[in-house]
């Protein structure tokens, strides 16, 4: 199936993605994951620009983004925007070593904040969701010019992964990107949400529904009292969802809110060359939905989907650089 696709792109071949081979001590979808939630040393990174992008709907939220650009001039490349999963922000472990990789190959890289996420906290009385893509087309039209004059290549992660398919899915051959990534994308997200409900997921849940609380009841958070209630009360992410995300933002529950926002509807109408990497061991997303989809239908779509790699984990033979960035490096390369 990946070599299938692979041939749909000028410029690549099978043979420039190498297969995903894990090293030790990073056995299993588990440990895979977890990397990107120990204390460890991060990648430099070097001063970032604080960059502030308005939102068009009358809210006066701003998300907020670290632009970093390469130490030396060199020829002109796309701006890269990288966008965070859930409960992550521009300080998440993956969104600081991707940017670190591309800078030393001379890319200019934003890590963005979503809406209400990390550093945008403060400047947002809204919050970020699983389909809230008008919020990334509202960010890109307001980036400045200078930073776009080379394109835009935009790399998602999880929950952000999962927005950026369907923002390229809503808009065709008129999405203003060069290419896309979408990294671990939960293209089903009532199974994603079903999964997480697994005994074996608990700490995960816990985890995750921990940060979510904190996030959505941060500094500048408009709140009412029912749904901080719902806030605290929710035992689960279906439950978080159906309680506040989706009541939140106009949908009648967990169920449509899911339905009407999972990646997996808008595969087809995908038109910007993307790269999809999913690893089917994931232990946050069924692979059902990577597995159900004919990949052939659409010539835009490059699956590469390994049987292990974990959630956004990838730590392969290569102890400096993961594999995912090293596939979106030669991705980066034929655009």
């Amino acid at each position: 199936m990946d070599s299938l696709a692979l041939e749909r792109l000028p410029g690549l071949s099978p043979a420039d993605f190498p297969p995903f081979l894990a090293r030790a001590p990073w056995w299993g979808g588990d440990l895979q994951t977890l990397c990107n939630h120990l204390p460890g040393r991060r990648a430099p990174l070097g001063d970032a620009e604080r960059v502030y992008l308005p939102m068009r709907d009358g809210s006066s939220d701003r998300l907020v983004g670290a632009l970093h650009r390469p130490a030396a001039p060199g020829p002109l490349r796309p701006l890269v925007v990288l966008i965070h999963g859930l409960t992550g922000t521009e300080q998440s472990h993956y969104m600081v070593n991707t940017a670190s990789h591309l800078l030393r190959l001379g890319f200019t890289v934003l890590r963005l904040n979503l809406r209400g996420a990390g550093a945008s906290r403060p400047s947002c009385r809204f919050q970020y969701y699983a389909g809230r893509s008008e919020d990334f087309a509202d960010a890109l039209a307001a980036l400045p010019r200078a930073l776009t004059q080379g394109g835009v290549v935009a790399i998602g992660y999880s929950l952000g992964a999962n927005m950026l398919l369907k923002y390229l899915g809503e808009r065709g051959s008129e999405a203003p990107l060069t290419g896309a990534i979408a990294v671990s994308a939960p293209l089903d997200l009532a199974g994603t949400a079903q999964r997480m409900m697994w005994r074996r997921n608990g700490l995960y849940q816990r985890y995750l529904l921990r940060h979510m609380r904190a996030e959505s009841l941060g500094e500048g958070a408009e709140i009412t009292g029912s749904e901080r209630a719902a806030i605290l009360g929710a035992r689960s992410i279906w439950e978080y969802d159906h309680r506040f995300s989706a009541p939140r933002n106009g949908f009648r529950g967990a169920e449509d809110y899911y339905e009407r926002n999972a990646a997996k509807r808008f595969l087809d109408g995908i038109a910007v060359p993307t790269l999809v990497i999913h690893a089917l061991d994931d232990p946050w997303i069924p692979p059902e939905a990577y597995l159900g989809y004919d990949w052939r239908r659409n010539p835009s779509l490059i699956p590469l989907l390994p049987p292990r790699g974990g959630h956004i984990g990838f730590q392969g033979r290569d102890r400096h650089t993961t594999w995912h960035d090293i596939c979106a490096t030669r991705f980066l390369e034929a655009l």
